[in-house]
């Protein structure tokens, strides 16, 4: 596979300090974002590829019932190819109980190096049911699923991934810091927006450099609004985080983590601009693996369908091309679609800039009554627990 080649690169930096997550040395502090049917082991494997190994690749969000009633899709879920390390699972649940069992399972069969706790999810399905974002606002059954979950994981390292609050009116990032630091969380990343926000407007920086000063025991790691390794340079220099975690920033562009080891070990002139040709290469590879992870090479492609938009972003490709490479089943037609095109073209002109879901400004599902008491845990139903893995 031809490697994307590099162009002008962000301004030089100093290399920044090692990550400890735990035992676990993350140089550059890099991380890649959970993102739910995203950050498959195929997916993690094309962005480890792209950064030499370098960083930490976490995967999709696992529910905690799910696996410890080892559903089938979810056993898949965890699967870790051999070259990861360390291997790095988040986990979704609202039952300190379960969490509890899940965390202890991980641990006792040994099928995770490091588990990371999701408190950020914002999608309805999740925060309905007391979860994901929404769960912080508990601050009592913030810290029982915490304590549960770092007194069971043993030697394992437990971090959480949250955003600010729920909403501007329901901000609890500073609350939920203390009480990860008293639980004994390893690590805390905070996405700059509310759940109501989604990933709309503007990510708030300066709430992960409050962050970082009000838990000074332990790492910050800032996510929001990373496009480029430059971004990620800034985010660091600016609010004086631990490290970064990148998430929409990477979707169809999996050597950004390239990008990004590059900056932080301040080696110029090696920010990627892949023509379309090395592009269609890395489609084509990410659909394979895809098919080999799965067992199925159709499976595999179709799958892959929601990665075309991404890759294809900027570039000059009729719209009923686009149509037909997104309904492709097979990697002979996904090859001969993308030969169809103009190979040669060069990196788009704002191609590095936004891309995923931007909507914000919505209004969050929550269950009935979450916000009269935010210390009662009363509203939280066994069925938060129900859903197969995904978030």
């Amino acid at each position: 596979m031809s490697q994307p080649q590099p162009s002008s690169p962000p301004a030089p930096t100093a290399p920044p300090a090692a990550l400890a997550i735990g035992p676990h040395t993350v140089q550059p502090p890099v991380v890649l974002a959970p993102m739910a049917g995203i950050t498959n082991a195929p997916f993690r494997t094309l962005c480890r590829e792209f950064s030499g190994g370098k960083g930490l690749f976490v995967s999709e969000m696992i529910t905690t019932r799910a696996l410890v009633e080892r559903n089938e899709k979810t056993m898949q879920l965890i699967h870790f190819d051999a070259s990861e390390k360390p291997r790095s699972i988040q986990l979704y649940g609202v039952d300190p109980v379960t969490v509890g069992k899940a965390v202890r399972m991980i641990a006792e069969e040994d099928l995770a190096d490091h588990i990371d706790l999701n408190f950020g999810c914002p999608v309805p399905k999740v925060t309905r049911k007391g979860g994901g974002s929404a769960l912080p606002y508990k601050r009592n059954l913030l810290r029982a699923i915490l304590r549960e979950a770092v007194s069971g994981a043993g030697n394992l390292p437990v971090t959480m991934k949250m955003r600010k609050g729920i909403d501007d009116d329901h901000i609890t990032y500073l609350d939920a810091g203390r009480i990860a630091v008293e639980e004994g969380v390893t690590a805390i990343a905070l996405h700059g927006r509310t759940a109501a926000q989604h990933y709309g407007g503007t990510a708030d920086w300066s709430a992960i450099a409050r962050l970082k000063e009000h838990v000074p025991e332990i790492p910050v790691l800032g996510n929001g609004d990373i496009w480029s390794a430059a971004d990620a340079v800034r985010m660091m220099r600016e609010t004086g985080c631990d490290g970064v975690v990148v998430g929409r920033g990477c979707l169809g562009r999996p050597w950004l983590f390239g990008d990004l080891v590059a900056a932080f070990e301040g080696r110029t002139g090696e920010v990627a601009r892949p023509t379309l040709r090395t592009v269609a290469d890395v489609m084509v590879r990410h659909a394979a693996l895809l098919g080999e992870w799965i067992g199925d090479e159709s499976r595999g492609v179709i799958d892959f369908r929601k990665h075309v938009a991404w890759y294809l972003k900027g570039f000059s490709v009729g719209s009923e091309m686009r149509k037909r490479l997104a309904v492709t089943s097979s990697l002979a037609e996904l090859r001969a679609g993308l030969d169809e095109l103009d190979l040669d073209q060069g990196w788009p002109e704002g191609a590095d800039g936004p891309r995923g879901r931007t909507s914000g400004n919505n209004r969050v599902v929550l269950p009935d009554g979450w916000l009269r008491d935010p210390y009662d845990c009363a509203g939280v139903s066994a069925e938060a627990e129900l859903d197969t893995s995904g978030g």
